[in-house]
């Protein structure tokens, strides 16, 4: 790419050149000084040059040389192109100019002092005649040598060709925003993109002066960052979250050039993003939620981006985040590629953010009607937090399948939500059972941790039958749920559940479920023991081998004449209590001639042959 351009600059050079030289001959008298400018340089005549460029009459007449030749003037704004034009107006050569041209022609001719002080209609006054005639017109004739004095800076600024353009485009945007003349209504917020970020922020700036409406800066802001920044905030509508990672195209083999090449991108988007936020309008719901995560996420992917940036992103979207969805979120959550999570300390800092916001709403509404407020987590259960609330527990959910997601990041972010926001805790009981599925290799005090931020008593109907059978949790857990249960049946009262059609049933059911729970720890101790027996039995075996041979050998012919046909009496004992076993765990099976045998159900899986009898299973 690089040759390329030095190929066309150079192709530039060639033309300007050769196209003087043209018309230069054609005077017929020998020239007499070389003009260089850059790489290239031009034949001329002094005495055509001096009539109407201050600069030059200065270098001929105050040159030590006797008979100057040769000078150079690389520093003239627009380069050579420029200059064979402004050469050509030496000359009284016609030739055009338009709003492409314009602003370099006027710097050119304050360079080169072109002024009516040494020519009537130099230069300058024709310059600035079509940018007041013509050129600052129109919208984007305005725009067009706008983007032009970017390249021509500060010169152009100083001549007041900037601000000339910022005043004419800011207004005509506003007058446009207010009055279409044309569709779609925003076409001029398109136009916009074609200049870079500092010329941008001086439209914006210049609106707001003029009163332009919150909406219109949004829609300008929306506009130009998509274009801007298109590898990173590609669609803020929530459909690219997984999209493949942003990287430019390596144009030479070299990766030193593509690691400068990625450095100097990177730290143009970081110029840009920052630029963006400190435009944006003091409202902080100008911006829907999706739009300010994919800026946030953008941050936090450019690393260089400054803390205040990402600051100032978070307060916006913890402002409005009772309209979070989980796509919203899960933007923020997942890298370009959408195979890893990103550091999770923003989420935390959003949701704490809005948490303290609703906890001092709620501070101050109790104050003001003289309440009692004794804890915020009683006060703290509007209809706003609610909603959170369920988002940030489908949130959980989404994430809980990844391996590298610690049980101190899981329960920081369910525990940030107050406990009086959930009605149900059945979403966050999903998201624990997703989370302790995905991580299989837990221990009976880790699974605790991760289910410590779940209220068992407040789990529904539905949720309790699905934990009864659910072998994940611990063990305490189920116990809990159910016990609520019992007291329920206890102290005469039903369990709450509206699209229950027979409490009867339901509560018969309940009396089993715990029954069975409680006869199983009774099984599992009564294993135990059984192990320990007969572990016992091994060890004492092989230390007093010769003794129990004794004892076996003499037993057996004490209980030969009884046992012909039945085998050793040394095998019997074992053999009666195995049996007592066998009969015991068949009659702690409640389900052994009913529908709810669940020995051959597979975890997660669901036997499609035969009907499906777990009705309430919420995984």
């Amino acid at each position: 790419m690089a040759a390329s351009a030095k190929n066309t600059n150079s192709s530039r050079l060639s033309l300007a050149m050769e196209r003087t030289g043209q018309w230069v001959f054609s005077q017929e008298i020998p020239t007499d000084i070389v003009v260089k400018v850059g790489e290239a340089n031009f034949s001329l005549h002094k005495f055509m040059l001096v009539a109407k460029s201050g600069l030059i009459r200065k270098m001929v007449t105050e040159s030590k040389e006797a008979d100057l030749s040769r000078m150079d003037l690389s520093d003239v704004p627009g380069g050579p192109e420029i200059l064979e034009k402004a050469a050509k107006f030496c000359y009284g050569v016609n030739f055009e100019i338009n709003v492409h041209n314009v602003a370099a022609l006027r710097c050119a001719a304050e360079y080169l002092e072109m002024s009516d002080r040494y020519c009537e209609s130099n230069l300058a006054s024709r310059t600035d005649d079509f940018l007041s005639r013509v050129a600052l017109l129109s919208f984007s004739g305005a725009l067009v040598v706008l983007r032009c004095c970017e390249d021509l800076l500060p010169l152009a600024e100083d001549l007041n060709i900037v601000q000339r353009c910022v005043d004419v485009v800011s207004a005509k945007a506003c007058s446009e925003a207010n009055f279409p003349s044309r569709s779609p209504t925003n076409w001029w917020t398109e136009e916009l993109s074609i200049l870079d970020v500092d010329s941008f922020a001086k439209i914006i700036s210049s609106m707001k002066s003029r009163g332009a409406k919150t909406h219109t800066l949004c829609s300008a802001l929306i506009t130009y960052t998509e274009k801007a920044l298109r590898d990173l905030v590609r669609d803020h509508s929530g459909n690219g979250v997984r999209s493949s990672s942003p990287s430019p195209s390596p144009s030479t083999p070299s990766t030193s050039d593509v690691d400068d090449k990625l450095m100097m991108i990177r730290k143009r988007q970081k110029s840009i993003l920052e630029s963006i936020v400190r435009l944006m309008p003091a409202e902080k719901a100008a911006f829907s939620v999706n739009f300010l995560c994919c800026l946030l996420r953008s941050a936090i992917f450019l690393k260089t981006a400054t803390n205040s940036c990402k600051n100032e992103l978070e307060k916006r979207i913890a402002a409005i985040l009772e309209h979070v969805t989980v796509d919203d979120l899960l933007v923020l959550s997942f890298s370009y590629d959408g195979e890893r999570l990103f550091d999770l300390d923003s989420v935390r800092r959003i949701i704490s953010s809005f948490v303290d916001k609703e906890k001092s709403v709620a501070v101050f509404s109790g104050a003001g009607a003289g309440g009692d407020f004794k804890d915020f987590t009683s006060t703290c259960s509007s209809p706003a937090m609610q909603r959170v609330a369920k988002t940030v527990d489908a949130y959980l959910g989404e994430i809980a399948s990844y391996e590298e997601l610690s049980i101190a990041k899981f329960n920081g972010i369910a525990i940030l939500v107050p406990k009086a926001a959930r009605n149900v805790d059945d979403d966050l009981y999903r998201a624990i059972d997703i989370y302790l599925k995905a991580h299989p290799g837990l221990d009976e005090i880790e699974r605790e941790k991760v289910c410590s931020v779940m209220d068992a008593l407040k789990l529904s109907y539905e949720a309790r039958v699905h934990a009864s059978q659910n072998k994940r949790l611990p063990v305490q857990i189920v116990l809990h749920a159910l016990y609520y249960d019992q007291l329920k049946l206890r102290s005469g009262a039903t369990v709450p559940n509206n699209n229950d059609p027979a409490p009867t049933a339901r509560n018969n059911q309940l009396q089993t479920d715990l029954t069975l729970v409680r006869e199983n720890e009774a099984l599992r101790s009564e294993l135990m023991r059984m192990k320990m027996y007969i572990s016992h039995i091994q060890t004492t075996t092989k230390n007093n081998n010769q003794i129990i041979n004794d004892h076996q050998t003499t037993h057996h012919h004490q209980q030969g004449s009884s046992n012909r046909g039945g085998g050793s009496s040394a095998r019997r004992p074992t053999s009666t209590f195995f049996s007592s076993v066998s009969k015991t765990l068949g009659k702690l099976n409640p389900f052994k001639h009913g529908s709810k045998d669940t020995s051959n159900i597979d975890d997660g899986l669901v036997d499609i042959t035969k009907p499906r009898r777990r009705r309430f299973s919420i995984s």
